[in-house]
């Protein structure tokens, strides 16, 4: 069986936990990572020296990195099932889940850390509104892409990219602030809340 280290209130945690749901691959979760009492923070640094979940220890096979984890589990489990096998259309998934990690996830950090997590070191007023804007145009950048007639992320079929973005457009949405309208986003959340993985991994999260 699959072992998940990593607490589920983590979204990079969920992004695996969601993917082995629409795989239907049993797992077993454990709240490893460094300060947890369950564990050795040397073992659990041996696994991942940037000490950060989610790590998916496969039998003898240790991954660190989401979305890494995320294509890894399709490939391995579900043949084109979730991911395509290759061409422009796996490429085009690929994109975006490299797009939510490096540019949408950057963009709203700051503010979450802030008005969510309530982090000390994240009280700039200017910083979390400049992270906030930031948020809001990735959004839109979403909703452009969406408002082209596609259900899903790469055409209509859904894939790892809608896991990935799906789980941040929902931390979005259920974030403290002021929300612009975004029709083609709040019909592709509709559409994803209908899917049991989103009601159990981003439904009632932050």
């Amino acid at each position: 069986m699959l072992k998940i280290l990593g607490k589920a209130s983590s979204i990079n945690v969920r992004k695996v936990l969601w993917t082995c749901d629409e795989l239907d691959l049993p797992f077993f979760r454990e709240d490893w990572g460094v300060g947890f009492q369950s564990t050795s923070e040397a073992a659990f640094l041996a696994m991942n020296p940037n000490a950060q979940v989610p790590v998916l220890v496969d039998r003898a096979f240790v991954m660190w990195e989401s979305n890494a984890i995320c294509r890894y589990l399709a490939t391995q489990y579900g043949g084109s099932r979730l991911l395509p096998a290759f061409g422009q259309q796996k490429a085009l998934v690929e994109q975006w889940m490299d797009w939510q990690a490096t540019e949408f996830n950057n963009a709203w950090r700051y503010a979450f850390m802030a008005l969510v997590r309530n982090s000390p070191a994240h009280q700039d007023s200017a910083q979390v509104g400049a992270s906030i804007a930031a948020w809001h145009r990735h959004v839109g950048i979403i909703d452009q892409h969406l408002s082209m007639g596609t259900d899903c992320m790469v055409g209509n079929t859904f894939t790892p990219a809608d896991i990935v973005i799906g789980l941040s457009l929902a931390r979005w949405q259920a974030a403290p602030i002021e929300h612009p309208i975004f029709p083609a986003v709040d019909a592709y959340l509709a559409r994803l809340a209908q899917r049991p993985g989103y009601q159990a991994w981003a439904a009632n999260f932050t």
